[in-house]
């Protein structure tokens, strides 16, 4: 089974709830897999997860973690924003790009960004 990578850099509304639903449709799809799909939070798209008034998102992320799909952000800037044992707290992995990236490589996981 291969794995798909849903790379969600920017913070614009768009980018963030067609992350969210797509990695939900994914999902939920029949043969779909929680284990072949990951959804890394980086950059600005980061402060928006360690941010607390934006429910709708941190929900929606909430929901695929506790489906098991795999939600990873960066630990440098986790510890940045004070948000490391907050995002450890809600289950979310904590890796950073620098080591992310050539994982995915190495699991020959397609990897989309938005």
């Amino acid at each position: 089974m291969s794995k798909l990578v849903l790379h969600l850099f920017h913070d614009d509304a768009p980018s963030l709830s067609t992350v969210a639903a797509l990695a939900e449709r994914m999902h939920q799809t029949p043969g779909g897999s929680a284990a072949a799909l990951e959804v890394y939070v980086f950059g600005p798209a980061e402060a928006v997860l360690a941010a607390p008034d934006r429910t709708e998102f941190n929900a929606q992320i909430d929901s695929l973690v506790n489906q098991g799909v795999r939600v990873t952000s960066c630990i440098g800037l986790a510890q940045k924003f004070g948000a490391e044992a907050a995002f450890r707290a809600r289950g979310i992995a904590l890796e950073s790009a620098a080591l992310a990236f050539p994982r995915f490589a190495a699991e020959a996981a397609t990897v989309i960004s938005f």
